[in-house]
């Protein structure tokens, strides 16, 4: 399989062994163009670095639905991370165009990044409604917030950086990515986890939705599913918020697979279905096979 293939390079030549999920390829198109050098996936590393010291990336994509930064983690460990990094990079990418360009961003020095997320996280948590639990601790921010509280500006790249280290298998992805897509009827499939999604599906006969929706798929007769799927038998659910806990009672199911993702393939033998039992007053997601 190309893609394979092409793992198989970025995990030779960069130490870098899941070019997909989490939208990693929008981070090789951003290191490309800021001739930065990718850092190896693992658990608590930052994105990239250069001789300048180690570099964090946010994104999002023009065609979302969503046009702000969001940080799924803003505990008191993650944001005092943020202050050994150069700067964080806040990235915007338009998947119109072929690779997908990333056209413009907003470089925050890591420190003032630090205090400023600090500030505006304790500032979030005072304006909750008296006794209500921020069940996930995520927060978004948009550019007219960093432009207007840290007075500063957008950066404009007029050129895709056709020199840079990554670009010839930035061309090879979106190729790749072209015939998946036209295969699947799915857009957008690097995004996220979506390609995984899309290959739980082939195994269960579903149809993957492809825009962001409060589900990930339904079958024929419309039922609605919640696929989790990790490099192991163990699944993390982050956000058992009540409007989550609520969500999951429409869903049929919830599958729990498991992906092999350096050989792109699913485990059909664990591609479990467990029904959703909610516990509100615990706010926690019991599943049962």
């Amino acid at each position: 399989m190309e893609f394979a293939k092409i793992q198989e390079y970025f995990g030779k030549e960069y130490g870098s062994k899941d070019i997909v999920s989490g939208s990693k390829f929008y981070e090789i198109i951003i290191a490309n163009e800021l001739n930065h050098e990718l850092i190896p996936g693992q658990a608590g590393t930052k994105d990239a670095k250069d001789e300048k010291g180690e570099y964090e990336y946010k994104h999002y994509k023009e065609q979302s639905s969503n046009h702000s930064w969001t940080f799924n983690d803003y505990s008191d460990a993650t944001i005092a991370s943020l202050k050994n990094v150069v700067s964080v990079i806040f990235a915007h990418i338009d998947t119109s165009f072929y690779p997908p360009k990333f056209d413009w961003y907003i470089e925050v020095d890591g420190e003032k990044c630090s205090n400023y997320l600090k500030w505006r996280t304790e500032e979030l948590l005072e304006r909750q409604p008296k006794g209500k639990v921020n069940d996930r601790k995520m927060i978004n921010l948009s550019s007219t917030q960093l432009e207007r509280d840290l007075k500063l500006k957008k950066t404009y790249l007029s050129k895709t950086n056709k020199n840079g280290k990554y670009f010839k298998k930035i061309s090879e992805i979106q190729k790749i990515q072209d015939e998946l897509e036209a295969l699947t009827g799915v857009k957008q499939i690097l995004t996220g986890d979506k390609i995984w999604e899309v290959l739980v599906a082939v195994i269960l006969n579903h149809t993957v939705f492809s825009e962001q929706k409060k589900h990930d798929a339904q079958d024929d007769a419309g039922n609605l599913y919640e696929y989790k799927i990790s490099k192991s038998y163990s699944w993390n659910f982050q956000d058992i918020s009540d409007a989550v806990l609520k969500k999951y009672e429409d869903d049929e199911a919830i599958i729990l697979a498991s992906a092999d993702k350096q050989r792109f393939e699913i485990d059909s033998k664990f591609c479990k279905k467990a029904r959703a039992r909610v516990k509100k007053t615990e706010k926690s997601l019991l599943a049962f096979t």
